[in-house]
C-alpha cells in the first residue's frame, strides 16, 4: 500500500476525537500483541522521523537566515514545535519494550496516552512527508506497521489494569 493511501485512511485531526478512558477504579489499559520485529521497526521510523527538521530550516536558506536573524536580534530560542512528541514516543518504545522484555513476541499494555502518542505520530509523518519544505520520505513498510500498530490499539477493548477491590 502506498504511504498516501495509508495516510488517507487515518481519521481526520479536525474532527477526531478520542474515547473516554476513564474507568473506576483503576488504570486503564489496551493490551495489545507487538513482535520484536514491529517494535524495532517503529523505533527506526522513529529514528528516522526525529531527524527531520519539522521548521524546514534545512531545505530553505533564506528561512534559516531570518531564523537566525531573529535569534540574534530579539534573543529568541530556538524553537521546535515536535520536542514533545519526541519525549511521548521514546517513553511509548521503552514501555513497550519493557512489556516485551526479552521476548520475540508478547502482549504490551497500550495506555490512553500511548494510544494518542501513536495518532500523533502517524499524523506527523503524514504532515511531515506532504510538507513541501521537509524532506521526509519514510519506509512505507515502516509507515504501515506503525498503522497496524494503531489500528489494534483502537480495536482492543479497555481493560483495568490494576483493579481495585470493591471492598478496599
Amino acid at each position: 500500500m502506498s504511504l498516501e493511501q495509508l495516510f488517507d485512511r487515518l481519521p481526520d485531526p479536525k474532527s477526531h476525537t478520542f474515547p473516554d478512558y476513564s474507568l473506576p477504579r483503576g488504570e486503564p489499559v489496551l493490551p495489545i500483541a507487538i513482535t520484536r520485529s514491529e517494535l524495532s521497526t517503529i523505533l527506526e521510523l522513529y529514528e528516522t522521523f526525529q531527524d527531520v527538521d519539522p521548521t524546514g530550516l534545512d531545505a530553505n536558506p533564506f528561512l534559516e537566515a531570518a531564523t537566525t536573524y531573529m535569534q540574534q536580534t530579539f534573543g529568541l530560542p530556538q524553537y521546535r514545535p515536535d520536542e514533545q512528541l519526541h519525549d511521548d514516543i521514546a517513553a511509548l518504545l521503552n514501555d513497550f519494550s519493557d512489556d516485551l522484555g526479552g521476548r520475540s513476541m508478547g502482549v504490551v499494555d497500550a495506555t490512553p496516552d500511548h494510544h494518542r502518542t501513536l495518532y500523533f505520530f502517524l499524523i506527523s509523518c503524514r504532515g511531515y512527508h506532504t510538507a513541501p519544505h521537509i524532506r521526509f520520505d519514510p519506509d512505507e513498510a515502516a509507515v504501515e506497521t506503525l498503522y497496524d500498530v494503531y489500528q489494534r490499539v483502537t480495536e482492543q477493548d479497555v481493560y483495568l489494569k490494576q483493579p481495585s477491590s470493591v471492598f478496599d
